[in-house]
């Protein structure tokens, strides 16, 4: 494999299984997961209903690609039309996020005639040679080249850069005269703006309530598609809403959404839902050979439907909100925490060298090895220096397992004094 292959840890993990919110790695050492496959493991480890999905499915047919119908993937369009808030709303299914942005990309540039496309700095879309283009995070952009010309935007990062001392409505006023004069500097119109509703890879970074709302007015007078990257804010984690748009909702739906991760509960799930004029504006072919899989889809209309009855948005918002007030506490006056952030079970821990702004990656690495040797997987992000403890369990944690995670926390931080 690659020398650039990122893998946690000194001394990589092979997870070997998993159970509800636990993992265990080929030594047989069992671990908390408060990351969950990169917020894939939505639900649960092993979720029956999921395996079972699977299972039935895969004694059926496996494979089919999308030159074929199949009942679970007319299915779990359906109910995602319905879910997503856009009107006439069209879904077309990928195999990853990174897959989704780059059709969401087609589908702007083509409607609108343009290869000019706004993004927030710092932010991640995906690792393929569009969406790197649009990626405003240098950790994970390798190359300059691109085919689009991106123009990037401040807003997506609250309490750092030029902005953060304002106030939240001075900051989206700061904000919305960067948008306009950025769309003085493009030549001709621009096709669309993406942004995550919480910035991921960046460090679960988000703008005021609203912003984007605001955005759109602007978006709105020129003509410019609205990009919602819920790759990673999707389905009720955020708690408060189940997409992130939700929280800057005040002008509308955004025109493209797009979604992966967490819905396949680790299967190779992404998709686009877009308006009906814009999904159909393609004037060629266009399939996925692996997107809209029967297996994959079986396990996301069982992952869906878990995920709806029994309310994991709502536990996401009671048991995240927990989780968020136990983290404050265990950092406080720990020198080097510089901010707890997040939303739901969506939380981040920016690590910073004491009494200073500057990011301190090796302290992030090592909270992260020493929480492992406690029983506590965790992510890391942001921006590009990754100084930032990234943690997004599955959203049916409890509140013994969210209280037990905080302690480990506790205890790995413990041991940068």
């Amino acid at each position: 494999m690659p020398d650039w292959l990122a893998l946690y840890y000194d001394r990589p993990i092979e997870l070997t299984h998993g159970e509800g919110r636990h993992v265990w790695d080929a030594d047989g050492n069992r671990y908390l997961d408060f990351f969950g496959g990169i917020l894939t493991t939505m639900t649960a480890h092993a979720l029956p209903e999921v395996t079972k999905a699977v299972a039935d499915q895969a004694g059926r047919i496996i494979h089919s690609s999308t030159l074929y119908l199949n009942r679970p993937m007319v299915e779990l369009a359906e109910r995602v039309a319905a879910l997503s808030g856009i009107p006439d709303a069209r879904v077309f299914f990928t195999t990853s996020g990174t897959e989704a942005n780059d059709t969401a990309l087609l589908l702007a540039t083509t409607y609108r005639r343009s290869n000019q496309v706004l993004s927030m700095r710092n932010s991640y879309h995906g690792r393929s040679f569009a969406t790197v283009s649009i990626t405003g995070n240098r950790s994970w952009s390798p190359t300059s080249l691109s085919p689009l010309q991106t123009y990037y935007v401040h807003g997506a990062v609250r309490h750092r850069g030029p902005f953060a001392a304002l106030s939240d409505a001075d900051f989206t006023d700061a904000a919305l005269a960067d948008l306009e004069d950025v769309l003085g500097q493009a030549r001709g119109q621009v096709a669309a703006l993406i942004a995550e509703p919480v910035q991921g890879v960046g460090g679960f970074t988000s703008p005021p309530d609203g912003l984007y709302g605001a955005f759109r007015e602007v978006l709105d007078r020129h003509g410019i598609l609205w990009i919602s990257d819920e790759v990673q804010t999707g389905w009720g984690r955020t708690g408060e809403h189940f997409w992130g748009w939700q929280a800057h909702a005040q002008n509308g739906p955004p025109d493209i959404l797009t979604f992966a991760k967490g819905i396949g509960n680790g299967m190779s799930i992404g998709g686009v839902v877009a308006r009906g004029e814009i999904m159909n504006c393609l004037d060629s072919n266009s399939i996925s050979t692996f997107g809209g899989s029967p297996v994959t889809m079986a396990a996301g209309l069982a992952n869906l439907g878990y995920l709806l009855e029994h309310d994991l948005q709502g536990n996401a918002r009671r048991v995240g909100g927990l989780l968020l007030e136990r983290l404050r506490a265990v950092t406080a006056g720990v020198p080097a925490v510089r901010e707890v952030r997040g939303r739901g079970l969506m939380a981040g821990i920016e690590l910073t060298q004491p009494g200073t702004d500057q990011a301190d990656p090796e302290a992030a690495a090592a909270v992260l090895e020493a929480a492992r040797a406690g029983g506590l997987l965790l992510g890391k992000g942001g921006g590009y220096n990754t100084s930032v403890l990234r943690i997004a369990p599955p959203l049916s944690l409890t509140v013994a397992e969210a209280e037990e995670g905080a302690e480990i926390l506790a205890q790995a931080l413990r041991t940068l004094d």
